[in-house]
């Protein structure tokens, strides 16, 4: 008898968080604007107002929840980055990585791509500079990999694998490993015009 090592359990959301997660599936359900705080309070059990003990309003719940998707996606496509060097390679582990993202967090891109104009400037500017951070990175990978593509052509190409993606996390008709093995083959073949 084979003994496998058992995963250590997740540690305990904090309050915050667990205000961020509920925050976010509230808002991918029925919008930000048709979410007060009493909902978001009462989804994690406690009152509206004892929600501004942890965000000054929700526009900042928002702002935050938003800014870190982007920070999170930026950080792990320059990680793949530095270590990929080999550029099939890297463009096979961003895509894995999106994939993996979109579809173990459907509310979060949901709510990233419905509500950046919900955003306060000062946010909604921060975000954007993130995001755009992020597709350089893909930009790059996609012109190591596609002869002769030009940078438009290749930026163009990373929204649509983007939109690809992140479209389908909702989709009841494969379970999460059919979904995410298709994803990745349509992407890269989208890419490359290869399937790998």
């Amino acid at each position: 008898m084979s003994s496998q090592p058992v995963p250590a359990p997740a540690p305990p959301l904090s309050r915050r968080e667990q205000i961020l997660a509920a925050a976010a599936e509230l808002f991918a359900r029925h919008g930000f604007h048709g979410v007060g705080i009493d909902d978001i309070g009462a989804a994690v059990g406690i009152s509206g107002p004892a929600l501004y003990r942890h965000f000054r309003s929700k526009d900042a719940m928002l702002g935050e929840m938003l800014t870190s998707i982007s920070e999170i996606l930026l950080e792990g496509g320059q990680s793949r980055a530095q270590r990929h060097r080999q550029p099939r390679s890297l463009l096979a582990e961003l895509v894995r990585f999106q994939v993996d993202f979109a579809l173990d967090n459907p509310a979060l891109i949901t709510v990233q791509e419905r509500n950046l104009g919900n955003l306060t400037d000062p946010d909604r500017r921060r975000v954007r500079a993130l995001q755009r951070r992020y597709v350089e990175v893909w930009v790059q990978a996609i012109q190591d990999v596609v002869e002769g593509i030009d940078e438009p052509s290749a930026r163009a190409a990373a929204h649509a694998v983007f939109g690809l993606i992140n479209s389908t996390p909702h989709s009841r008709y494969l379970d999460r490993g059919q979904m995410a093995a298709l994803l990745r083959r349509m992407a890269l073949a989208a890419l490359t015009g290869t399937r790998e």
